[in-house]
């Protein structure tokens, strides 16, 4: 008889992959649709904030290499979006530790 388990695989729960499901917590004290448009805003927050990155490197690598061309747009919008990103990455996390 060994000691290894036989269905390992039927009785684990599944884990989370790399990226959880965006599925807001419910805040104490802000329940029904409220608190759901808020959970969801957060994750659409982020995407805005991917986007706005995406776009940053585009205008990077599409833009004027020469003395006249705008040098510090795309440093605008990447910036732009990976703040967005830290500051609903942060309050998600925040709001997850409290609700959950």
């Amino acid at each position: 008889m060994s000691n290894w388990p036989t269905n390992l695989l039927a009785e684990d729960p599944p884990k989370p992959g790399l990226i959880p499901a965006a599925k807001p917590t419910k805040i104490p004290g802000l329940d029904g649709p409220v608190g759901t448009l808020m959970g969801y805003g957060l994750y659409l927050i982020v995407l805005a904030g991917v986007a706005g990155v995406g776009y940053g490197i585009y205008k990077l690598v599409m833009s004027d290499k020469s003395r006249h061309g705008g040098g510090s747009e795309p440093f605008k919008w990447i910036g732009s979006g990976v703040a967005a990103i830290l500051l609903s990455g942060s309050l998600i996390a925040i709001l997850n530790g409290i609700a959950g």
